[in-house]
């Protein structure tokens, strides 16, 4: 870069100053940069459509695209909640295109409990720390870096690929991805698979690196308790209390031991565990189950609650005064089923929650289940092994959800593909909404090389 000084001199003196042509940045140079503003951007999502939104981020990605000459497309879905969306053509249009896609905004963050401003993207011994680091703007980051860089040296990816931003994915995308599909379809027009978050990572599995690659993914159910009662004053004999009625339903949902059940996606990441470190491996037998989840480290936090349908209690509400019995208390509980066991989870909460308190939904969306198989799947496992040729790259199963949900609905299949190399003793996805936020800068440099290649052969 250039100082004002210099500026000046050339203007003054053209004849007597020439200057070298201006180095060409690589994703390399420009991710850590990227990943640093967008961090600095407040996008914290409170759920209810309340929060800054992401317009200020949505623009900065605007300009980077608009900077290398693309026509990106802005819109919101609420005042402030916007989503950009731009489709570069490949070198084989007739193929079906790839949906490359992240979501700007974060879940909130108590500055009063982390050790730096969550929102001041510092970068400290080579880490760069903020909220989003980890979800997601770090892959925000390499996706515009990536293209960017692609774009400048007029290279085209193998197919068509539809770059996208969504926002609100954190609550369940209702004014991001959900919003995109339901009223901007045609933006999708012949994509069929999608890349994004929260796979890709590297795991340490008894002393060999291996990379995770989410091929599935839990439904969501967000669900609200009632329990409705006789009010009265709190000095009363209460037969018909509503809190009572309310706590002994939380109690017997969250207390429930939901049995274990090993998908095809857990089955195939618990063979390769199995051959990496030795241990033996019977999908019938919990305590064995146990002891390859505990070899993942870390990742374990995804993949333990994986083999299992999950109900937690989150939020209680009831009453208004010490002294008056509420005729009326509620709670919500996060709800996450495997795929293809909807039906009979929400029979078992309703048996659990009893005659006495009824089950309303907030926010329901599908399982996933892909296949670790295909083109797709075999240029992400390249594209990794390239890079890193002694590791081994295994599916995995995700206990959260992603907006591959949403696309979902348009027949698209989704894949978890956010490659990073991570230390060893890195607990990555503790991090996942989590204090102190981190991504090492150079597995921000290996995520834009891995990505490049997969664009090349995608």
């Amino acid at each position: 870069m250039t100082s004002a000084s210099d500026r000046s001199s050339r203007t003054a003196h053209p004849d007597t100053v020439q200057q070298a042509a201006a180095p060409v940045l690589t994703a390399q140079d420009e991710v850590v940069r990227i990943c640093r503003d967008l961090l600095r951007i407040d996008t914290s999502n409170y759920g209810d459509n309340e929060g800054p939104g992401e317009r200020a981020a949505a623009e900065y990605v605007m300009g980077l695209l608009q900077e290398v000459g693309l026509d990106p497309e802005l819109f919101e879905s609420s005042p402030g909640r916007a989503n950009v969306v731009v489709r570069i053509p490949g070198q084989d249009p007739s193929r079906p295109a790839l949906v490359l896609h992240g979501h700007l905004d974060v879940v909130p963050a108590q500055a009063a409990d982390w050790a730096v401003d969550p929102f001041a993207g510092e970068e400290i011994d080579g880490l760069l720390w903020g909220r989003g680091a980890v979800d997601m703007k770090d892959m925000d980051a390499m996706i515009l870096a990536v293209v960017r860089q692609m774009v400048r040296e007029g290279r085209k990816p193998a197919r068509d690929v539809v770059v996208a931003f969504f926002a609100d994915e954190e609550a369940g995308g209702t004014y991001g991805a959900r919003y995109a599909v339901d009223h901007r379809p045609e933006l999708f027009e012949g994509a069929t698979e999608a890349v994004s978050e929260v796979g890709g990572f590297s795991v340490e599995i008894n002393g060999h690196r291996a990379y995770l690659l989410q091929t599935a993914e839990k439904g969501l159910g967000w669900l609200r308790l009632v329990a409705d009662g006789r009010a009265g004053h709190g000095s009363q004999v209460a037969h018909d209390n509503a809190v009572t009625h309310l706590a002994a339903a939380i109690a017997r949902i969250g207390q429930h031991e939901w049995p274990m059940v090993v998908t095809p996606t857990v089955d195939a990441l618990l063979r390769g565990v199995s051959d990496l470190t030795g241990l033996a491996y019977d999908p019938k037998d919990p305590a064995g189950v146990d002891r390859l989840i505990d070899a993942l480290g870390p990742a374990s936090r995804f993949v333990g609650a994986t083999i299992r349908n999950t109900a937690n209690p989150t939020q209680l509400s009831a009453g208004y005064k010490a002294n008056v019995i509420p005729g009326r208390a509620e709670a919500t509980i996060d709800v996450r089923f495997l795929a293809g066991h909807t039906t009979t989870g929400m029979a078992t909460l309703r048996r659990l929650a009893g005659d006495k308190v009824r089950i309303e939904p907030i926010h329901e969306d599908i399982a996933l289940e892909a296949p670790f198989s295909g083109h797709l799947v075999d240029s992400m496992v390249s594209a990794v092994l390239a890079e890193d040729r002694d590791a081994t790259v295994l599916p995995y199963a995700l206990s959260a959800g992603t907006d591959n949900k949403s696309l979902a609905r348009l027949g698209i299949t989704g894949y978890g593909f956010a490659p990073l190399q991570l230390p060893a003793d890195l607990d990555f996805p503790g991090m996942f909404h989590g204090i102190d936020e981190r991504v090492p800068v150079d597995s921000l440099k290996f995520g834009v090389r891995v990505l490049d290649r997969l664009l090349r052969d995608c």
